[in-house]
């Protein structure tokens, strides 16, 4: 065992991202509680192991707060992601480098977290009395809230970890704790004007979301990766929004018709065709809308090519 020391709307300017998505703010004191209709926010952890992972030892691992017990303890400066059975156990370590607190981004060239070097990150993910002398690895950081105190409330992160050299083999897992999905992603057929043709997802890790509205209608926005994309949805006149519903789309509502319009970079449609499916819905008692789970399908000026795109606002 080892021991351890054309007919084509043009679009101008930025969208507004919404601050509130991630921070270290005291008024996030505590997670956002499930309003009626969403998910649970997420705790649960999983690893993959490569062949020769002293640490994984090349199996795969996952665990839920129904199988395992799940905390995390520590600040924005340094964390500790604990899992614990009646037989075994994992902790994620993640810091941010000397002098600085955690926030959504991209941790390259992360050292053992104890012992991190300079301006390095820190990382270190040890198991059943196993542990690395030597880190090599890095991590991104989707969410991570904070208490009036300082103590970590909310953290998604993923990792890949190479105990005692670079090239060794690599260790990946995916750590949450009260955590709630947000992310957008988008997939773009070859001749569909608004996506050009590419695919892309954007996470906490890399980009800001911002949404507001209410049952009848929604404008969700992302900023990220260089780009903005912003999503005007509506339901049908007469209508509020519903969870499991399959509506039928245009660009502008109508009677039995849903609005969707799906634009960024300064392309836009002046004509829409396509489908929005709402999977997940919650509002406050006010009917704002508070969390968001959506999928679609968008055909611009009559095309056949189609934008087609998931959206994820904690729920």
């Amino acid at each position: 065992m080892r021991t351890r020391t054309g007919w084509r709307r043009v679009l101008t300017g930025a969208l507004a991202s919404m601050a509130a998505t991630i921070g270290f703010t005291t008024a996030l004191a505590q997670p956002a509680v499930a309003a009626a209709g969403t998910s649970a926010a997420a705790t649960e952890y999983s690893h993959t192991s490569q062949t020769g992972d002293y640490i994984g030892q090349g199996t795969g691992v996952a665990y839920t707060p129904t199988t395992a017990t799940i905390t995390a303890e520590g600040t924005a400066e340094y964390v500790r992601f604990r899992v614990s059975t009646d037989t075994t156990w994992w902790d994620v370590d993640l810091a941010a480098p000397m002098g600085e607190k955690l926030h959504p981004g991209v941790y390259r060239d992360a050292e053992r977290a104890p012992f991190r070097t300079g301006r390095a990150p820190g990382l270190d993910v040890s198991g059943d009395g196993r542990g690395c002398n030597e880190v090599y690895g890095e991590f991104s950081v989707d969410q991570v809230e904070t208490d009036a105190s300082g103590a970590i409330t909310v953290l998604d992160a993923t990792y890949t970890q190479h105990c005692e050299s670079a090239d060794a083999p690599a260790l990946k897992g995916v750590v949450k704790y009260r955590a709630r999905p947000l992310s957008y992603a988008y997939t773009s057929d070859a001749g569909d004007y608004i996506g050009q043709g590419v695919s892309q997802t954007h996470t906490g890790a890399t980009s800001t979301f911002s949404l507001s509205g209410s049952g009848d209608g929604i404008q969700y926005g992302v900023s990220g990766k260089r780009a903005y994309w912003s999503a005007s949805l509506a339901a049908p006149t007469g209508e509020r929004f519903e969870a499991g519903r399959t509506y039928q789309a245009r660009r502008s509502a109508a009677e039995g018709i849903a609005g969707l319009d799906v634009y960024g970079n300064g392309r836009g449609c002046n004509t829409v065709t396509g489908e929005l499916t709402v999977t997940e819905l919650a509002r406050d008692d006010d009917g704002t809308i508070k969390a968001f789970a959506g999928t679609f399908v968008q055909h611009c000026e009559g095309a056949e090519a189609a934008l087609r795109g998931t959206i994820h606002f904690y729920a």
